[in-house]
């Protein structure tokens, strides 16, 4: 029995934009969940922007994705870059890691932060 929907079938390329873009959207997601669990803390903003940001990072650059997915996350990091700026104007994020047991200063050595902004913390 034919109900007409033949039409909105889905065909091969754009089955691969979605692969894609569920491959890529699932680092959000996490994150989403992350910061969604029952006792999210301000120290572990910044280290999962950075991870967030490295992973969209490698997909912006993986030629295994099609362009419009690559320039679309390259947006998604501008974005994300933006909101990391953000954490720069409060005092209250690096104050946090830098209290927290298991960061201090060491997570901003292990990222490769400047002397300067490393004092700064």
């Amino acid at each position: 029995r034919d109900l007409g929907l033949r039409k909105y079938e889905l065909e091969d390329t754009e089955w691969v934009i979605l692969q894609q873009l569920r491959d890529v959207l699932k680092i959000l997601k996490d994150a989403t969940l992350y910061f969604s669990r029952a006792t999210p803390n301000l120290a572990t903003v910044i280290p999962a922007m950075d991870h967030v940001d490295k992973m969209l990072t490698s997909y912006s650059r993986n030629k295994k994705y099609l362009p419009s997915i690559r320039s679309a996350v390259k947006l998604a990091t501008n974005t994300l870059n933006r909101y990391y700026q953000l954490t720069d104007r409060s005092r209250t994020y690096r104050i946090s890691m830098v209290l927290h047991p298991q960061h201090k200063l060491s997570y901003f050595k292990a990222a490769h932060w400047e002397d300067s902004w490393i004092k700064t913390a």
